[in-house]
């Protein structure tokens, strides 16, 4: 990873015009459709449809997916700056194609050859889209173990799966989901876990009710009743999905974290706007201290975030443990992205509680991903008990 002055993180030199034209379709193209985009619905299908077409067209197109499945293989240590400019706005990587990369490295990973040569291309392609279920009502997030879905193995070698999960993003226009199910072992085990990919036109499978996150929609319960899946469609070993499991959140996170940058970068702007454009009875909102405090807070969340996240691309993309540097890094950007959204709703004043600006949408993010994705106690305590145990240093270089 390269660093340029004050020990920010740097784009490499043959990425930077290529994130310029990422940051120039998002801002030129995808937020203006957001208020269609976030309402969902037909016309969200096709507004989504149409970006997607564009994308293709201006070379846009599944940046960081290998290039042998039709996408154009950018390596982590270059898409983190491309992620950064697309995730400004949520809908960004869905209109660019490069939102089923983790369920692509996944499977091309851990997928039989059989689910490998049947969905892979096509997922690259966009033309089948998936969800990934793991977490459960009444269960804590923070205890895969516990989790109470269960998949029977039947003479002929398939599998028949029951069971419910919820807050599974995209599930209702998903065409295959992978589902964390016990099939060995009782609850609280941590061994008897799997993974196994279901069609979700199977038999049983069903939609139960979409949970809104603040009354912003994306997120699905779901039902499966004895849904069989085939033999083949088992990702990694039996019993060992926490470690398959393990590898798609660590950099999950790390991907999230760098769209949030993103996203309060944009907050960011929005708020050094407003002060400068908004004059009261007492002037400019800008020559205010305490409207200077809100600039300088932020951009102080905003610089001491930023180099965390990049630690952890670093970390994953030479293939080292990142549980310590993911952990630091996915605290910090949910926290900061709150942070930095909450002072610029604070100096719009009511105008940043309406939907003249994206900043409610901006706040709703900050605040949901300090639960979803792992709420930040879970990651403060697994750090702390890594930190515990030796051989973590407080400072990295």
């Amino acid at each position: 990873m390269e660093y340029g002055q004050g020990g920010l993180p740097q784009c490499p030199p043959e990425t930077v015009e290529l994130r310029d034209r990422v940051a120039e379709f998002v801002r030129g193209r995808v937020i203006p459709c957001e208020p269609v985009l976030d309402a969902g619905g037909p016309d969200a299908a096709a507004a989504l449809a149409e970006l997607r077409c564009a994308a293709r067209e201006e070379g846009l197109w599944a940046l960081p997916l290998p290039e042998e499945l039709g996408g154009q293989g950018v390596p982590l240590r270059s898409y983190a700056h491309i992620a950064e400019a697309e995730g400004a706005s949520d809908h960004g990587p869905a209109a660019l194609g490069s939102a089923p990369l983790l369920d692509v490295l996944m499977l091309l990973r851990h997928g039989s050859h059989t689910v490998r040569e049947a969905y892979l291309k096509r997922l690259v392609a966009g033309e089948v889209r998936t969800c990934y279920a793991m977490t459960e009502p009444d269960v804590p997030g923070t205890d895969p173990c516990s989790t109470g879905t269960r998949a029977v193995r039947e003479t002929g070698g398939d599998w028949v799966v029951s069971g419910r999960k919820w807050f599974v993003s995209g599930a209702a226009d998903a065409d295959l989901v992978t589902v964390l199910a016990r099939t060995d072992g009782a609850s609280g085990d941590r061994t008897g876990l799997s993974l196994l990919l279901a069609p979700t036109d199977a038999p049983g499978f069903r939609v139960v009710r979409e949970l809104p996150v603040f009354g912003a929609s994306g997120q699905w319960e779901i039902e499966l009743d004895r849904v069989p899946v085939p033999g083949s469609h088992l990702l990694g070993e039996r019993g060992q999905a926490l470690a398959v499991a393990g590898e798609r959140l660590q950099l999950g996170r790390t991907l999230r974290c760098l769209r949030w940058l993103g996203q309060a970068g944009r907050a960011f702007d929005l708020l050094c706007s407003r002060a400068q454009s908004r004059s009261g009875s007492r002037g400019p909102l800008a020559a205010q201290q305490l409207v200077q405090r809100h600039v300088f807070d932020a951009l102080l969340a905003l610089r001491a975030a930023r180099p965390l996240v990049y630690e952890a691309v670093a970390r994953i993309d030479a293939g080292l443990d990142a549980h310590v540097e993911v952990g630091l890094a996915k605290v910090a950007a949910a926290r900061m992205l709150q942070q930095v959204a909450d002072v610029a709703i604070q100096v719009h004043g009511a105008a940043g509680l309406g939907p003249d600006t994206a900043l409610p949408a901006l706040f709703r993010i900050g605040r949901a991903a300090r639960i979803l994705d792992g709420p930040d106690e879970l990651h403060m305590t697994s750090v702390a008990r890594r930190v515990l145990r030796g051989g973590v240093r407080p400072a990295v270089g």
